[in-house]
């Protein structure tokens, strides 16, 4: 089976230089993977960071999606630089963050004549984008996943993978941590205080005490996800986001160590993903105007399992484990089900031409996908550094994080 090597964790010293110490604070709001992404970048650049999340740590669309670590080929056929900023960062992640990913690699399915004919296509666009995907007979195919459809047409290697969906941005908290970031778990953004035209402080509310604290800042990001909208709303900025939620269904037993996808354009419910003992069919889509609450569609659980089926035969005979839904954060306004949004990401500049005005000094990050949450806090600390004059570059490329387990140990401390 084509799959690179695992790495045994080493417990080693997290000790990166920090060039330059700067006076700036920097609130970021949201603790999901891309709010630890960013709490650690700007850290390391030398900011003075508080990170806010109402919840437990993860407990928002981060702590619920199904940790498919994207190459980038599912996007290949329909935007070849998303596909290729996937790629990328997979490479990233396997050397800074190795604890939390199995890089076992991927199976793209063709499960029907109309699949086998969209494989030269997507073979072609994966490798347009630096991806380097390669058909393989079922044969062989079936060889390394015996589970796979025997009636299969075609099968198609990727480099695939999946992470570990809380280890990885805890992993990133403990980076953030070592290097002096305030992470506030269970204390609730609710309010941006402007002053003179801009963001001076955000009003906090831990549940310990239910009593508001003032924290004081010379810049806010908020990293919300699909609640970037309500979020915004604290500084009279009406964010372009599109809650889209899925459902997503766990059957007991480990069907592959292999990623397989259904060779066809995306779709619903054509993602197999294993973790631990677990295998995660998913997903669906919909859009929602509140991200909160979200629930599962029974139909959708009744369609996931037949459309799991379809890839590895047998799926649904298998004990269900859990059935959960999660909002991705779509960037951009849709009244259809959202498929019709990149996956891209932005950094949205609260001052910028045709925002409110009186909401400079905040800036909202919006779409993406779990993958790139390393690539998403670059970008918006880049951001960062450009609205305060800080010259410093991003580093977090160059060191391998700490354990996730460092994250707990620091708190023994």
């Amino acid at each position: 089976m084509p799959a690179a090597s695992g790495v045994l964790y080493t417990r080693f010293m997290f000790d990166p230089p920090i060039t330059t110490r700067n006076r700036a604070r920097v609130c970021v709001i949201g603790g999901g993977g891309t709010g630890a992404a960013l709490a650690y970048d700007l850290s390391l650049r030398g900011f003075s960071v508080t990170l806010l999340e109402k919840g437990e740590l993860t407990s928002g669309t981060t702590g619920r999606h199904h940790g498919q670590l994207h190459s980038g080929a599912r996007y290949a056929v329909g935007d070849r630089a998303i596909a290729s900023e996937c790629m990328e960062e997979t490479l990233i992640l396997r050397r800074i963050a190795p604890e939390a990913i199995e890089y076992n690699g991927g199976v793209f399915v063709a499960v029907d004549d109309d699949d086998a004919d969209y494989a030269p296509v997507f073979v072609s666009a994966c490798l347009e984008a630096g991806i380097p995907a390669r058909e393989v007979p079922v044969s062989e195919a079936r060889s390394w996943e015996p589970v796979i459809n025997p009636a299969a047409r075609r099968t198609v290697w990727v480099p695939d993978g999946a992470f570990d969906a809380f280890r990885m941005p805890m992993s990133f908290f403990a980076a953030a941590r070592r290097l002096g970031a305030g992470i506030r778990s269970f204390t609730e953004a609710v309010a941006v205080d402007v002053v003179a035209g801009r963001a001076a402080a955000v009003i906090a509310r831990p549940v310990s005490t239910g009593r508001d604290e003032r924290i004081e800042c010379d810049y806010v990001v908020s990293a919300t996800g699909a609640w970037a909208g309500s979020v915004g709303r604290m500084a009279g900025f009406d964010a372009p986001i599109t809650p889209a939620p899925g459902t997503m269904v766990a059957v007991r037993g480990r069907l592959s160590d292999m990623v397989l996808s259904r060779l066809s354009p995306p779709g619903d419910g054509d993602i197999i993903v294993p973790q631990r003992g677990l295998s995660i069919i998913g997903t669906t889509q919909r859009v929602v105007d509140d991200p909160d609450c979200v629930l599962p569609d029974d139909d959708d659980v009744e369609f996931l399992l037949k459309r799991a089926d379809e890839l590895a035969p047998g799926f649904s005979s298998r004990g269900v484990h859990a059935v959960w839904a999660a909002a991705r954060p779509l960037a951009g306004r849709s009244s259809g089900d959202g498929r019709s949004l990149s996956r891209d990401f932005m950094v949205l500049d609260h001052a910028a031409p045709g925002a409110v005005p009186g909401s400079a000094g905040m800036a909202t990050l919006i779409g993406g996908k779990a993958t790139v949450l390393r690539a998403m806090a670059e970008k918006a600390a880049d951001h960062v550094c450009e609205a305060l004059g800080v010259g410093e570059p991003c580093r977090t490329r160059e060191f391998v994080l700490p354990s996730w387990r460092d994250y707990y140990a620091e708190e023994t401390r």
